[in-house]
């Protein structure tokens, strides 16, 4: 790719970027959210047409106009969000599109194909399974069989470990270490510098849509990827004060709840949150992380038990009740439940106080008041956007993250709870998310902080309570325990509290 440019209203996502892949390599595109990676690879595989530049495959010039072109030139793409019918088994999404399938029975014309890929590169999975039954990972890897099946040569991975366990991610490494042995060319959209350490052979760094170096990946090092990455130094200690713990902000007694499934998610959970400090809840995902959320919040009915903020019981009371007790909610799902896409930046912004003052006179909005409002969380947080009237979905994940946070602490809430908030974000973003947290902890706001990152917790919590199957399996203090302890809890084995 030679010179490619690429621009959109008030944005170059791409400025005359180069970038080359080899035969027989996992190239890391390495960048913040928003560096332009992504558009990149999506120019490559025929989403996105340059405005000017030019493609090269194998040394001779070509045109990708769509992904059927792409498909045609032997590239394959998968995307962060998996492209998969979740009521059609794994078979028929393999097989959907495929040029030369029989009329009759197509799927069962891949099955054989998808075994002996499986077993050839380790991505075993059922044929006949539906696709809403398999993990993350699995999912992943019809989607990598998608692009083999089709006859890709260079593979693109957008932001692959996203959903994945560190298990999950572990064996996709080996995977991809499989595929260049036997000359496929990996293209690995990341802004993780552990991971691009741990499975690229070259990286190539983007900054604000240009390419700040490529380079091979045993010649550099983490802070210095970091910094080419954000353009200054990054700090990977935070600095934490003491803590200094207050009046109960949050207790939670004896708490039981349904999933969407109608199955117990929660089975008589207990903690409290004080004031000026942090609580961590670690565990795997879909051990009832997001029914607690839900329930303190007001977003899902408790079946049992009680939930008291600032000593008011507010159990299965309303978000906006909940809310203006001085609750701040950073959901774990960004875009569905954080923002609405097709609004504003600005509108946003005021999402929850929108019916208050200064905002609202009578039944009209103050659009003096609000822009006022949006222009000063714009920079304070700085949330990278053309404007404040911007729509909200075209920012990048981190920019969107920094508006939530800007809406949900603008008012310095008493509790915050915090679901995965780092989750899928660049290094500098996590940072300054992290250093956000640490503020409102010193402010002397209660902080629940759920996350499946151990690290974050240990360097951010001043108590850890670990969660299984939607019982609370232990608390420590992330300064007396180790890593091997925290995980006996996550799989299952109850320890005593120590905190």
């Amino acid at each position: 790719m030679v010179d490619i440019t690429k621009a959109f209203p008030g944005v170059v996502a791409n400025d005359r970027v180069t970038f080359e892949v080899r035969r027989g390599e996992v190239h890391a595109l390495l960048g913040e959210n928003g560096a332009g990676k992504t558009t990149l690879m999506n120019i490559l595989y025929g989403l996105y047409q340059a405005d000017s530049g030019e493609i090269y495959l194998y040394g001779k010039r070509v045109r990708i106009r769509s992904p059927r072109d792409a498909i045609r030139h032997k590239i394959g793409m998968v995307h962060q969000h998996f492209k998969l019918v979740p009521r059609h088994t794994v078979a028929e999404n393999v097989v959907l599109g495929l040029e030369g399938s029989p009329f009759l029975n197509p799927a069962r014309s891949v099955e054989r194909r998808i075994v002996e890929l499986g077993e050839r590169y380790g991505l075993k999975v059922d044929p006949k399974a539906y696709i809403w039954q398999l993990s993350a990972g699995e999912q992943q890897r019809v989607e990598i069989i998608k692009a083999l099946v089709r006859g890709a040569d260079i593979l693109i991975l957008d932001e692959p470990t996203s959903v994945l366990t560190p298990q999950e991610a572990e064996e996709l490494f080996k995977i991809l270490r499989r595929m260049v042995e036997e000359g496929h060319s990996v293209i690995f959209i990341t802004h993780k510098l552990d991971e691009v350490m741990a499975v690229a052979d070259r990286v190539t760094v983007m900054r604000r849509g240009k390419v700040v170096a490529t380079l091979p990946t045993a010649d550099v090092d983490k802070p210095t990827l970091a910094r080419m990455m954000v353009g200054r130094e990054v700090v990977f200690r935070l600095q934490k004060a003491v803590c200094r713990r207050g009046s109960e902000a949050l207790v939670v007694e004896d708490l039981w709840a349904l999933s969407d499934r109608g199955l117990p998610a929660l089975k008589g959970v207990s903690f409290s949150v004080r004031r000026g400090e942090i609580l961590g809840i670690a565990g795997v995902a879909g051990n009832g992380q997001r029914e607690l959320v839900e329930v303190i919040t007001g977003l899902r009915r408790a079946t049992r038990g009680r939930v008291v903020v600032l000593g008011e019981e507010v159990t299965n009371r309303n978000p906006r009740r909940i809310a203006d007790k001085g609750v701040a909610h950073i959901p774990e799902e960004r875009l569905r439940m954080g923002i609405v896409p097709e609004m504003s930046v600005a509108e946003n912004l005021i999402l929850k106080k929108h019916h208050r003052p200064p905002f609202c006179r009578g039944f009209f909005l103050d659009l003096r008041a609000v822009r006022r409002f949006a222009e000063t969380a714009i920079e304070e947080y700085g949330i990278m956007t053309p404007s404040a009237q911007t729509p909200a979905k075209l920012l990048s994940g981190g920019n969107i993250q920094r508006l939530i946070l800007a809406r949900e602490l603008s008012g310095e809430p008493a509790l915050v709870i915090a679901a995965h908030p780092t989750y899928g974000l660049d290094v500098g973003a996590t940072e300054q998310i992290r250093q956000i947290l640490l503020r409102q902890r010193e402010r002397g706001a209660a902080i629940l902080l759920i996350s499946e990152d151990l690290e974050e917790l240990v360097s951010l919590a001043d108590r850890i309570a670990v969660i299984f199957e939607g019982e609370i399996m232990g608390e420590v203090v992330p300064e007396e325990a180790s890593l091997e302890e925290i995980g006996l809890m996550m799989a299952g084995e109850k320890r005593g509290v120590r905190a």
